[in-house]
């Protein structure tokens, strides 16, 4: 057995898909514990039967059709016109445009290439300084994840099985927690820069409302439908998908229809690898539970950790090294139906706990030497990846210390449950 672990480990390393690394350790904990191995398969059968699991793949086809038009460029356009006149305007611009367009697409990766090529250069032609500029942009592209309908959000609920509902209005405060820590560090390194990048114009205001007038309604139907209970999260997942289909393709008709079938594939791929991912990862649970390996867990953590405040401690730290070595949708199916049972002996919330290992794992995008964003924005920017640890490194510290904020108060994810 030590053999076999060890063999699968190395096999990680070099880089074997994580899916066939979970269904080997599975199949290997089934053969041991003289389980049949058709589990696996029901596992992977019972993922279907998940009517949650639709709206997965219909939020990223909406995410990558706005990606792929020219939605980026009016939503830079009708923020700059709202908050660009403000001192450290622009900051702030890049930082509700990332925020808003990471919700929806739930790829900071995405937000990065598509916002990136659009704000970098106009920070850098507005006289902010370089280093400040990459870092802003890099740390925003993780912005977003705590956002409705953010797709991470939707998986932890479906693995932890809460209600995404409760998680969507979970993560308004906490998610404002971070985007005004980092605005009011915006602003505060930008205090000498005192020229706007333009002077407030209600007209240009209605001029960029009138571009984006498709675009507006997108979240206030969506969120407001959602929040108010008036639809389900997959049918707000299928209404979206429509939508944006018809405004994009039909009406501003900034995507072919010739190009549609490769737009589907890319956002398939996506799901695909996540719903691989998550269907062997639901048969190592069974398992896992099967050999009571969480209570063994809980009985070794209780007896090094007395209170709860420890346990959210060590947990922080946990999920600071984790987001730096594994992405957050295999960290979400791999390590919550570990911590769970763990964290309801501490009395954590679970939904709370959502919240926290989200935006604990959101630092893994900036955390050296894996972190995603580095690599994405060194590769866009063409800047030295040393270059750009070093920009980055202020906002995450920004970014933590929002996170302890987050995990030792509670109230900012349950206020808006008890009050529903």
């Amino acid at each position: 057995m030590m053999i076999v672990s060890l063999l699968l480990v190395v096999l990680a390393v070099l880089g074997a898909p994580l899916f066939a690394i979970i269904a080997t350790s599975a199949m290997v904990g089934f053969y041991n514990n003289e389980t049949e191995l058709m589990t696996i398969a029901l596992e992977l059968l019972s993922i279907s039967q998940m009517p949650i699991l639709t709206a997965i793949p219909l939020f990223t086809f909406a995410g990558y059709l706005l990606s792929e038009s020219d939605a980026p460029k009016r939503l830079v356009r009708l923020t700059s016109a709202m908050f660009g006149w403000m001192p450290g305007g622009l900051a702030l611009v890049c930082l509700a445009a990332c925020a808003f367009f990471t919700a929806f697409t739930g790829a900071s990766g995405v937000t990065i290439i598509a916002l990136g090529a659009i704000l970098y250069p106009a920070l850098k032609q507005d006289g902010y300084d370089d280093k400040f500029n990459l870092g802003l942009v890099t740390s925003s592209g993780s912005l977003g994840l705590l956002f409705a309908p953010s797709l991470p959000l939707i998986l932890y609920g479906v693995v932890a099985e809460v209600s995404i509902d409760d998680l969507f209005r979970a993560g308004i405060l906490p998610g404002m927690v971070m985007l005004v820590m980092l605005s009011g560090y915006a602003i505060w390194v930008n205090r000498h820069n005192r020229k706007p990048i333009s002077t407030f114009s209600l007209r240009e205001v209605g001029a960029a409302l009138r571009e984006a007038v498709w675009e507006l309604p997108l979240p206030i139907v969506v969120l407001g439908g959602i929040y108010s209970g008036f639809f389900a999260v997959s049918e707000a997942a299928a209404i979206t998908a429509m939508y944006v289909f018809i405004v994009e393709v039909l009406i501003n008709r900034e995507i072919p229809l010739r190009e549609l079938p490769r737009v589907v594939r890319e956002s398939m791929m996506l799901v695909g690898g996540i719903l691989m991912i998550l269907g062997v990862s639901l048969a190592s649970t069974y398992y896992m539970i099967d050999t009571e390996v969480p209570q063994k867990l809980f009985a070794l953590v209780a007896e090094l950790v007395s209170s709860q405040t420890t346990f959210l401690i060590l947990l922080l730290l946990f999920l600071l090294v984790l987001g730096a070595i594994l992405d957050i949708f295999s960290a979400i199916v791999l390590v919550v139906p570990l911590i769970l049972p763990i964290a309801a002996g501490f009395g954590v919330d679970p939904v709370h706990l959502g919240i926290v290992f989200l935006a604990a794992m959101q630092l893994g995008y900036l955390t050296p030497p894996v972190g995603l964003n580095l690599f994405i924005a060194s590769y866009r920017f063409e800047k030295p990846i040393m270059h750009v640890y070093l920009a980055t490194f202020p906002f995450l510290v920004i970014l933590m210390l929002s996170v302890i904020l987050i995990a030792f108060w509670p109230w900012l994810s349950l206020v808006f449950l008890s009050a529903s």
